[in-house]
């Protein structure tokens, strides 16, 4: 049986799944419940310092985008930190971490970008026994407006500032959240990495507006006839996350940095391509939302089986792996060509592949009289969409060609060489068109 457990930072958790600082880890019975079906460890949402307490909205929160069978995509929340006093909490965590030792405790904080702010709370933060803390630099909303969440995050100078505080008053991991509302997340993440900061997690939420109710004329959710913007998270953010994520790992500066994956993990695939990408463990909020905290069994028995089947005995057998294989553009073998193959069998002659590569690609498809569907070599540049259009799974598949491979129908040659892009012809300076 292949082994979950991970070991994030010296931080042991029987599975690499962990709850993000989000509503599902709130307060002590959510955590306890989250244990006992099985999470591996949370990030306790986030707690603020003592002072004007946080008031949150009491209407709608989320905003949501559904799929077609109103499969849930995407949610906007503008939920700000934890309203519930802080040594209510801190006492929670006590008790809770008591009674899980051999779950992962993560503390969720933002305060003032002061330093006596942070020195006042990391000893109490301390003094409950969680393993680690987290450093919201990502709220887009609410709290961004009063000088802290992104406003933090979108300056690396902040970031590595107020991480330096925290290793200097804190003696357990420090991981930095980092908001993708900037231009270059490889920054932020050199920034906290220069202030001390054992790992990164990524990403917190996308700032966003999710729908606008056309009879109130107010972005949704709609408090009293107004809106605003949020932040969002779920399986659409998942592409945007997971490269993030990839250019934290393939930079020099910031290569071997421990990274905790976030967005729309929602099964143990989503889990294991993050893992793939140099995370040592992931956190789940959407799908717990959306689904209840036992989804995490069916996350827990699917990354099982896969990995025996593949013969993986640890998480660290696949961390990592697809890093070498994530390259820049230019680096791609532009020797390499494909064309579209359709199997006939399994065609049930709907025409979307048709369709879709007539009107928006290259008239790579032929429809005979009696809808028979075939492709057309000389025009398929081996793009994909017929591939991803094609109601039936591997009805469409794409076959790598040899160079210099020929057309047995035109007798042309369908694979030319070229040494590289400086020489390809599709380049606009290449110099030596093959």
């Amino acid at each position: 049986m292949a082994d979950l457990t991970t070991d994030f930072l010296g931080i042991k958790s029987p599975n690499p799944f962990w709850l993000a600082s989000a509503p599902p880890t709130d307060k002590e019975y959510n955590v306890r419940r989250a244990f006992e079906a099985g999470w591996g460890g949370v990030v306790w949402k986030t707690l603020g310092s003592e002072g004007p307490p946080v008031v949150n909205v009491n209407g709608p929160r989320y905003g949501v985008i559904y799929g077609a069978d109103r499969r849930v995509l995407g949610i906007n929340n503008i939920e700000l930190i934890t309203d519930r006093d802080l040594f209510t909490n801190l006492e929670e965590i006590k008790r809770v971490k008591a009674d899980y030792p051999d779950r992962a405790i993560i503390v969720s904080l933002m305060v003032p970008c002061e330093e006596d702010a942070w020195k006042a709370i990391l000893p109490l933060v301390e003094d409950t026994g969680a393993d680690g803390i987290e450093l919201n630099f990502g709220c887009p909303h609410g709290m961004a407006e009063r000088g802290m969440g992104s406003a933090v995050g979108q300056v690396p100078e902040y970031i590595e500032m107020v991480t330096r505080w925290c290793k200097q008053y804190y003696s357990k991991p420090v991981i930095v959240k980092l908001t993708p509302n900037i231009t270059d997340i490889r920054k932020p993440a050199a920034a906290a990495m220069r202030g001390g900061a054992d790992a990164v997690s990524l990403i917190n939420t996308i700032n966003s507006i999710t729908s606008v109710n056309l009879d109130t004329m107010s972005p949704e959710p709609s408090i009293d006839g107004k809106g605003t913007h949020g932040g969002y998270c779920g399986p659409a953010v998942k592409p945007i996350a997971m490269s993030m994520v990839s250019e934290i790992a393939r930079n020099p500066e910031t290569s071997g940095l421990p990274i905790s994956g976030i967005g729309g993990v929602t099964t143990w695939r989503d889990a294991a391509e993050y893992i793939t990408l140099g995370c040592g463990n992931v956190q789940v909020c959407t799908a717990a939302m959306t689904y209840g905290f036992k989804i995490v069994q069916e996350m827990i028995s699917g990354l099982s089986q896969w990995m025996d089947e593949k013969g993986h005995t640890s998480i660290q057998d696949f961390k990592g792996k697809a890093i070498p294989n994530t390259t820049d553009w230019q680096y791609l073998n532009l020797n390499y060509v494909a064309k579209a193959v359709i199997n006939q069998d399994d065609c049930i002659s709907c025409g979307r592949c048709y369709a879709a590569c007539e009107d928006t690609s290259h008239q790579a498809i032929l429809m005979s009289d009696d809808r028979v569907f075939t492709v057309n070599d000389d025009e398929c540049v081996a793009c994909n969409l017929c591939v991803d259009v094609c109601p039936v799974e591997d009805c469409i598949t794409m076959v790598a060609l040899e160079p210099g491979t020929i057309d047995t129908r035109t007798g042309k040659v369908v694979q030319k060489e070229y040494a590289n892009w400086t020489t390809h012809p599709n380049n606009p300076s290449a110099t030596a068109a093959e």
